[in-house]
């Protein structure tokens, strides 16, 4: 049986931690971090909670993203396997996540210090995704935003109905590959939703095991 690819893991594991995250933890995104300008906004003016908490993801992510590129310039130094181990840190702070998210649930303050300990573990886990899929896979479609893929997507479309000319053959292949991504984020985040209305915050722990089964992808393996 043929292993998922390291993308296609990712784009999965994006939606469905930014819907459980969104669903849990006050309307705040863990993955698609810029979503939480927009609900840091409306918080602003519908004078709710959790404008704290939507502010400060922003930076935690900006540092967590310098943190793990500083790490992996230490990495390759040392001719260590890079991907492999960033993909280990983003799985131990999920699984700390996922600890966390279950001890201290319910989350009924947006700003409480307790969001905001468990939202940081999650962004800092997809900050070393994002990072790790630019500096690895950069040729793979964004596994966080689909905004981007769709629109390409779009344009292949409109070029094949005009006749699609001599880079047919490219805008298919392209059609192809950012429509899985796409199709693969919004699984996820349907069954993101499906198994928080089941599970509540215990929802966060497959998150964790996709990242841990992110490990053996062909991308993650140690080369011979």
């Amino acid at each position: 049986m043929r292993f998922p690819a390291l993308s296609q893991i990712m784009s999965f594991n994006g939606g469905y931690l930014d819907t459980v995250g969104f669903l849990a933890l006050q309307g705040l995104f863990v993955a698609h971090v810029t979503g939480n300008f927009v609900t840091f906004g409306a918080a602003m003016i519908h004078g709710a909670d959790g404008a704290v908490a939507k502010l400060l993801v922003l930076p935690i992510f900006c540092a967590a993203v310098v943190i793990s590129r500083l790490v992996t310039f230490r990495l390759e130094a040392k001719g260590l396997p890079v991907l492999r181990i960033m993909l280990g840190m983003k799985t131990l702070l999920l699984v700390a996540g996922s600890i966390l998210a279950v001890t201290l649930a319910p989350f009924v303050k947006g700003d409480s210090w307790q969001l905001i300990l468990v939202a940081a573990l999650f962004v800092c886990a997809m900050a070393i995704q994002n990072a790790a899929h630019r500096v690895h896979i950069p040729t793979a479609p964004p596994t966080t935003l689909m905004t981007g893929s769709t629109t390409q997507i779009m344009l292949d479309i409109a070029e094949l109905i005009r006749g699609g000319g001599p880079d047919r053959g490219a805008s298919i292949a392209r059609i192809r590959k950012l429509s899985a991504a796409v199709g693969l984020f919004a699984a996820g985040c349907g069954l993101g939703a499906l198994a928080f209305a089941l599970g509540g915050t215990w929802a966060f722990w497959p998150s964790a095991v996709l990242a841990a089964l992110s490990l053996f992808s062909a991308e993650a393996r140690p080369k011979a």
